[in-house]
């Protein structure tokens, strides 16, 4: 009777601590939508957890926006940030496959220097960023966002710590023996896999793509080029005048509709590609 006791109030506890923090995540969430849907004027009087009558008048005004681009930046940003998670996650996990899977000398080597890259912070190397990219011709493109995705550190570290934990060797050698070759070994067998930390890593890489601020403002100029930070940044920049607090909260509430949508269809994968084959040894 004691011990059922003690794991009743452990259930409750653990619950109430749930709940207060699913609260908590998704308070600012309903907070971003009911300002989506109140004006300007209301929002200047204070806080209101009931919504208001301007969704439909806010959308507008931003979608009808000669100024402001909405579509195409939301177009720019799915651009960028599918094109960077797809590269990011294939080269990371080519990557990670082949100094997990080939012994060749200075080995050691090359996994301490990406592990050093790592820690590099992207400021540091910004100038001579923008200076490479400006003379081969990539300035005021997106090119300069999506290419350099292929070399991510942290995205191999995990992909490598993961095939250390999921890929036996055998499986390779299997393969090996049965005359399949590297590639398709690594496409047939590897990836499959690799599901569950491929799709994890596409969310992470495509959430962070989608809000990267520091890249585009460093390479884009021309408006029908800029990604969605970029443009919501200039949107709370304009003119106290003409400054619309609804239109803010449009914009940004549009803005995580796509996040939303593809961390929905790629967490399933997270979950049921946890039980994926592959030989245990």
């Amino acid at each position: 009777m004691k011990s059922a006791g003690i794991n009743r109030l452990r259930s409750f506890v653990t619950y109430t601590v749930l709940i207060l923090l699913s609260f908590m995540c998704l308070f600012f969430f309903y907070i971003l939508i009911i300002n989506a849907t109140r004006s300007h004027a209301d929002l200047q009087k204070g806080f209101s957890a009931l919504p208001g009558k301007y969704f439909l008048e806010n959308l507008r005004n931003v979608a009808n926006d000669g100024s402001f681009p909405m579509f195409r930046g939301i177009f720019n940003s799915l651009i960028v940030s599918g094109s960077t998670a797809a590269l990011c996650t294939y080269f990371s996990a080519l990557t990670a496959y082949g100094l997990y899977a080939y012994e060749f000398k200075f080995k050691k080597a090359v996994f301490t220097f990406i592990m050093a890259i790592l820690v590099m912070p992207t400021q540091v190397t910004a100038m001579g960023f923008l200076r490479l990219i400006t003379k081969m011709g990539m300035y005021d493109s997106l090119l300069p966002m999506i290419i350099p995705s292929i070399a991510s550190p942290s995205v191999f570290y995990f992909m490598h710590s993961y095939l250390q934990s999921s890929l036996p060797l055998s499986l390779v050698e299997a393969a090996r023996i049965d005359g399949s070759g590297e590639y398709r070994t690594f496409n047939r067998i590897v990836l499959p896999i690799m599901k569950p930390a491929l799709a994890l890593q596409a969310i992470f890489t495509f959430v962070g793509s989608w809000n990267n601020y520091f890249i585009p403002a460093l390479v884009i100029q021309s408006k029908n080029k800029m990604t969605v930070p970029i443009l919501i940044a200039t949107l709370r920049g304009a003119d106290y005048m003409n400054f619309d607090m609804g239109k803010i909260y449009m914009m940004i509430t549009v803005a995580i509709v796509p996040i939303i949508v593809v961390y929905l269809f790629l967490s399933k994968y997270i979950i049921a590609g946890v039980a994926l084959g592959g030989v245990k040894e």
